[in-house]
């Protein structure tokens, strides 16, 4: 897995393109905005999308979704408390962001939290706090995991906001503890770290 990162809108989300070289499969995580910059890398490098994978709702994360399934058809990833509320007109941030498009791709959540994404198995962590239906997506196989905004280098997502709630959010932490101290971590916004890194300096992910 070659994970390539896009940093799109005003808010600096970072969209993911995992990218398998042998079969020219791509996983498009969290395209919140510049959907023609993320098309652009896909057409250039002549990639096929798997699927979709979206680690919360909030309109950053979300709103390149709809254009770019016009274009690259496959299913969206989303949680069910998250996707019941991310394509509606509150959830729209003026002057940044307008409501986001429904897509015409489906979208959908396997209930036992484990999905093939493109050439790789993937396994689900829901990590609410930043959201009601923030998720991890973790690659066991690759040694890496997609954390959104409930983990950045260093810190953690923010829990005011709408849906969000601190101690939940300490609770979903524990979930990722036990994770590989190899696995590569790639957040929502800022640079990418590892786990190792994350267990020796984190603050929020000690005791």
């Amino acid at each position: 897995m070659n994970v390539e990162s896009i940093i799109v809108g005003p808010f600096e989300v970072n969209c993911y393109l995992a990218k398998d070289a042998a079969s020219r499969l791509a996983v498009v995580v969290d395209p919140g905005a510049d959907a023609e910059a993320v098309a652009d890398r896909l057409r250039r490098a002549e990639l096929t999308v798997a699927c979709y994978l979206l680690t919360h709702g909030h309109v950053d994360h979300v709103s390149a979704l709809a254009e770019l399934a016009d274009e690259f058809p496959a299913p969206a990833v989303m949680h069910p408390a998250d996707a019941r509320w991310a394509f509606e007109s509150a959830n729209r941030l003026e002057p940044y962001y307008a409501a986001p498009r429904r897509p015409s791709a489906a979208v959908v959540f396997p209930e036992n939290l484990r999905l093939t994404a493109g050439p790789w198995e993937c396994r689900i962590i829901h990590t609410p706090g930043h959201s009601p239906g923030g998720v991890c997506y973790h690659f066991p196989e690759q040694n890496v995991i997609f954390t959104g905004d409930t983990l950045f280098q260093g810190t953690v997502g923010r829990t005011d906001l709408p849906g969000g709630d601190t101690r939940t959010l300490a609770d979903s932490l524990r979930h990722l503890r036990g994770l590989p101290e190899a696995t590569r971590m790639y957040p929502g916004h800022g640079p990418a770290s590892t786990m190792a890194a994350e267990y020796d300096s984190n603050p929020f992910l000690s005791g």
